[in-house]
C-alpha cells in the first residue's frame, strides 16, 4: 500500500509539470560591464490544480531570484519574493515592472542573438529546463516615458 501511494503521488507531480508550459521565454541583453538581467515569459498551468515557481537555477550566474516589483510612496520598488503562484487552469505573465526572474551576478555579459539555461522549480518537486534567447528589452522606465 505505501508503494502504491508512492506511485500515485509520483504520478500526480509528473502530471503537473506535463501540464505546464512557458511561452514567449526570454532574457534581457545588458551591456558587458552589467552584472544583473532578468527574464520574463509567460507561464500556463493546463491542470487542475495549483502549483508555483519556488525557485531558479542557471549557469550564467551566481544568483537566481523570483521577484516582482510594486510601488511603495510614489516610488517603483523591486524585492525578492518567495514563490510565483501559477493557479489551476491559470496564466501568469512574467514581464518588465511585474514579476520576473532575475540573474544577479552574472558570470558573462548576455549578449543579444546567444541563448541562457534556466531550471525553473516548481512546488510540487519538479522543475522545467528552458533555453531562452537574449533579446533586447526596453527598460521598464523608457516605456514610462521618464
Amino acid at each position: 500500500m505505501k508503494y502504491l501511494a508512492t506511485a500515485l503521488l509520483l504520478s500526480a507531480s509528473l502530471a503537473n509539470a506535463a501540464d505546464l508550459s512557458f511561452s514567449d521565454a526570454r532574457a534581457r541583453a545588458v551591456p558587458p560591464t552589467a552584472d544583473i538581467s532578468a527574464a520574463f515569459m509567460n507561464v500556463t498551468n493546463n491542470a487542475d490544480s495549483a502549483v508555483a515557481m519556488v525557485s531558479a537555477e542557471s549557469s550564467i550566474a551566481e544568483t537566481v531570484e523570483l521577484h516582482t516589483n510594486s510601488m511603495v510612496d510614489g516610488k517603483m520598488k523591486m524585492r525578492r519574493i518567495a514563490q510565483i503562484d501559477i493557479d489551476a487552469n491559470a496564466k501568469v505573465e512574467l514581464k518588465p515592472g511585474g514579476l520576473h526572474v532575475m540573474f544577479i551576478g552574472l558570470k558573462k555579459p548576455l549578449v543579444m542573438g546567444e541563448t541562457v539555461d534556466l531550471k525553473i522549480n516548481l512546488s510540487d518537486g519538479t522543475s522545467q529546463e528552458l533555453q531562452l534567447p537574449i533579446v533586447h528589452i526596453e527598460p521598464m522606465m523608457k516605456k514610462m516615458n521618464h
